[in-house]
């Protein structure tokens, strides 16, 4: 039989050991020997060590893997490392906790993690030294194209989409995020006949734009590999069918791989005007980023030479909570210079907040928004008149903390 290539692995601290005790190198190998043999795993060989002027180290080799405390008397505190695997996972944390009542700490640290083919995870950075983490049950894609590191994994949110740590898209949000980054838009534009989609590699926006009415999406990404991933792996947004109808140009959603930039030259060159410019990108870092150019004024300036009369730049503008807000202020500053009317939607999914703009000035676009939005042919699954009422009140920190 081919054992099982997981386990569990509990990294603890003890603190406020009796300090003779941590120095007694008999009596905490008896304790460990103990609470081994009771949590049920089989010592194969112990090695042990006393230090001067004090301190000790205990190795335990395990037929499930290791254990091990080291010691430091002058303090009272104790690291204790346990890992088990195969059928006997759960071991570690008895053992941990058997050694506990033992020793008689004042305080415990525990963390328990798991490991093996079972146990893979993404940290993803929500902010200064905060992660959210992610278990995924099964990694499906886990390659580095020419410009990310790019994960397909089953989550607890169904198949998700990561890019360099970051989520992108799970299959039971994804529906929320895409509806609040182009409906609010859908409905303050004039009229909704061409599209243009920059990133949203999964196809999901192009999709709903054609949904929505328009015959022509021109969808850019510079990624050509992980477009093609996300079409053979996502339950979502393109099938490698869509995909390459897209790429062939044969129908209304035209596919090009290009880097943004260079694309809006061309289509300013050919005179081409849009009705809606949505930019889906990776966020917009704090600290400098290659792909930070495509949120900057340049190129928000050259979206906004693009659109049609009473055409939308819609765009991922950032984070709204107040630990993470830093590049959403910089979205809200950039989008008031540049347009007379600025409506944002702060999205239900997560910490997601999109902003929309327009060079025509409306004395009040929410409500020519909510008396749009039911006469659109796409109809939104995850918002309402309300949801566009509630979602167009800017955050607190954007009304009193930045000038525009």
């Amino acid at each position: 039989m081919t054992a099982e290539f997981t386990g569990w692995h509990v990294l603890a601290e003890f603190g406020g050991v009796d300090a003779a005790l941590c120095d007694d190198l008999e009596r905490l190998e008896t304790a460990l020997r103990k609470s081994l043999v009771a949590a049920g795993v089989t010592i194969c060989d112990v090695v042990r060590k006393q230090f001067e002027p004090q301190g000790v180290t205990i190795l335990a080799l395990l037929a499930e893997s290791h254990a091990s405390i080291h010691t430091y008397p002058e303090s009272g505190d104790i690291f204790v490392d346990v890992f088990t695997c195969g059928s006997i996972g759960s071991g570690a944390t008895k053992a941990v906790e058997l050694l506990k009542e033992e020793l008689s700490p004042k305080s415990v640290n525990m963390e328990v993690i798991q490991r093996g083919h079972s146990a893979r995870r993404i940290h993803e950075p929500v902010g200064e030294g905060m992660t959210r983490v992610w278990n995924m049950s099964e990694v499906i894609v886990d390659t580095n194209t020419p410009f990310q590191h790019m994960v397909i994994a089953k989550t607890e949110q169904g198949i998700s989409l990561f890019s360099d740590d970051d989520r992108q898209s799970t299959e039971f949000s994804q529906l929320t995020y895409h509806e609040a980054m182009l409906v609010p838009g859908y409905a303050l534009a004039s009229k909704l006949d061409k599209v243009l989609i920059i990133g949203s590699g999964e196809g999901v926006a192009s999709q709903m734009s054609v949904a929505a009415g328009a015959s022509l999406v021109d969808h850019v990404d510079i990624d050509q590999l992980e477009v093609e991933l996300c079409a053979e792996h996502l339950p979502y947004g393109y099938s490698q069918a869509d995909l390459a109808e897209a790429v062939a140009q044969t129908g209304p959603i035209k596919m090009h791989y290009a880097d943004g930039w260079d694309f809006l030259a061309k289509a300013e060159a050919a005179g081409v005007r849009y009705d809606l410019i949505c930019i889906d990108l990776p966020d917009e870092r704090v600290e400098d980023a290659q792909h930070n150019r495509l949120y900057e004024d340049d190129f928000l300036n050259r979206c906004k030479a693009l659109l049609a009369e009473g055409g939308v730049l819609a765009a991922q503008a950032g984070c709204q909570t107040m630990w993470r807000n830093e590049t959403l202020k910089r979205s809200w500053t950039r989008f008031h210079n540049l347009f007379e009317t600025v409506v944002p939607y702060v999205s239900d999914e997560h910490e997601w907040t999109f902003i929309f703009g327009t060079p025509k000035a409306i004395e009040d676009p929410v409500a020519k928004m909510t008396a749009t939005l039911s006469t659109l042919p796409y109809k939104a699954e995850t918002i309402d008149e309300r949801a566009l009422v509630r979602g167009a009140i800017e955050p607190h920190a954007l009304r009193v903390g930045v000038s525009v």
